[in-house]
């Protein structure tokens, strides 16, 4: 009779279900060789379980509950009261700091009577922060910047760093790309083309009207190439290892522009009247060459914006103008007419303002001496990654540039309310008219253009703004007169 009750306390506490059972034929055949030891022996290994399984679900009930009381009021303050570690064991898990880097602070947790206790640690979780464009699908992540390392958020060196080229195998074509109408860059361009055929049996490209001019010079540069058509200018990067200008800024916009995709690096002398991006001198031309070709060099990656034109037809936003590259800046004004522009202005779906004045400029980070320095934006280093966004006289006196992150999408749209067309140009030259409805797209391009240093990204970006703008030059106060005793 005991062995029976027994069973039937054993049953209920694994719920198997008696109703609708002959229990005494389940006993029959279940237990027929079982002794009360067995049976006693089963009840003393699950009743812990089972006291167990009830308390963790009480704490679990009275856990969620609490937690809903405190979402319920809202402003509950945490627990913030960190404790004092005894010594040794700051000396040895912490060192001098007290608190592992691998711990975090919790609300609190329970002892045995469900109070909550303070100052009680546990490990943090671990996690990993990186830049990315929107969306999983997008083929443009960056490289993390990013790392977590012990509860800790460390940055890794930046795009920024100086930048060095080695070449692994010796360079053999060369392009020179010259500023036009020039005598003394004819002169220079013939003098240099003979000195890297002879001296460093290089093969030379050359544009078509510098070809027509060597030749009429002398049948000598028989053997400089060119090239027929657009086909050929689009596959010219993958021929050419070296790009050489003559000129000034404008000559290594005019480079940049005939690359639409990757570009080759880029030797910029200094021919013009100002040069921002010019940093070697032609009259030492040969040195420079020479320790180029040989390398390593430092280089400039100069970000180029990739700019869209949408059309207020087009059935969708892929159906566009494009693309279009610019080293410099893209610019939206009123062109002729006398009325303000009306800018609506996005930047990745998000609304930023509606520019009226006379126009906008994006510029990229090499632009920022150029037109936008003109409009009031500011001079910002070359390496650093970012789109400025200047208005050209603004008629607000709070509309101040801004510089934005280089994954972003803007969008200049012209609202249908406006009283006249707006124009872009790139870098200058390609006006198109934008009606209402019309709307520009940029964004930065995948490919920057590389520009030989003379020295270093750096120091030829400060010479730069001190030679060609002289910035902030005055006169040294003078050391006698007045002074603080």
């Amino acid at each position: 009779m005991i062995q029976q009750h027994t069973l039937i306390v054993t049953c209920w506490i694994v719920g198997i279900p008696l109703s609708g059972y002959n229990f005494y034929e389940m006993l029959e055949s279940w237990w027929t060789q079982s002794s009360l030891c067995n049976a006693m022996g089963m009840i003393r290994f699950m009743l812990p379980c089972l006291f167990c399984l009830e308390n963790c679900k009480e704490r679990d009930r009275k856990i969620s509950e609490e937690q809903s009381h405190r979402e319920n009021n809202g402003d509950e303050e945490r627990t913030e009261n960190l404790g004092s570690p005894s010594n040794e064991q700051s000396e040895h898990c912490c060192g001098s700091n007290g608190i592992c880097s691998h711990e975090v602070l919790r609300d609190g947790d329970r002892d045995s009577a469900s109070k909550v206790v303070p100052n009680k640690f546990a490990r943090k979780a671990s996690f990993k922060l990186s830049w990315c464009c929107k969306g999983d699908q997008s083929d443009q992540h960056k490289h993390d910047i990013v790392s977590f390392e012990r509860g800790n958020i460390t940055t890794a060196e930046r795009s920024s760093k100086q930048i060095s080229l080695k070449w692994e195998s010796q360079p053999q074509t060369v392009i020179i790309l010259t500023k036009p109408n020039s005598t003394s860059v004819r002169i220079l361009c013939a003098e240099m083309v003979r000195w890297l055929r002879e001296q460093k049996k290089l093969d030379i490209y050359v544009e078509p009207r510098v070809r027509a001019e060597l030749l009429t010079e002398s049948s000598y540069y028989n053997f400089v190439h060119t090239w027929k058509d657009e086909t050929e200018i689009i596959l010219l990067h993958t021929k050419v290892d070296l790009v050489v200008t003559l000129g000034g800024d404008g000559t290594v916009l005019w480079a940049a522009s005939m690359f639409k995709g990757p570009v080759p690096p880029v030797v910029p002398f200094s021919l013009g009247s100002l040069g921002f991006m010019t940093p070697f001198h032609s009259e030492r031309y040969r040195e420079y060459l020479d320790s180029i070709l040989k390398g390593p060099i430092s280089i400039t990656l100069r970000h180029r914006l990739q700019c869209h034109v949408i059309r207020e037809a087009a059935k969708n936003e892929y159906e566009t103008e494009g693309p279009i590259l610019v080293l410099n800046e893209v610019t939206i004004d009123r062109g002729i007419s006398s009325y303000l522009t009306n800018l609506e202005c996005y930047c990745d779906n998000s609304f930023v303002t509606c520019v009226q004045g006379d126009g906008l400029i994006l510029s990229t980070t090499s632009g920022s001496t150029a037109y936008s320095l003109a409009a009031g934006g500011s001079m910002v280093h070359p390496q650093v990654p970012g789109i400025l966004f200047t208005p050209i006289c603004p008629h607000s006196l709070s509309f101040r540039p801004l510089i934005l992150p280089e994954h972003v999408t803007l969008r200049v749209q012209v609202p249908f309310n406006s009283r006249s067309h707006a124009w872009a140009s790139f870098d200058g030259k390609d006006r198109k008219r934008l009606a209402a409805g019309d709307a520009l797209v940029c964004s930065m391009a995948p490919w920057p253009v590389p520009t030989a240093c003379q020295v270093d990204s750096t120091s030829d970006f400060l010479n730069s703004i001190h030679d060609g703008l002289h910035w902030n030059l005055r006169k040294t106060q003078s050391f006698d007169g007045p002074r603080d005793t």
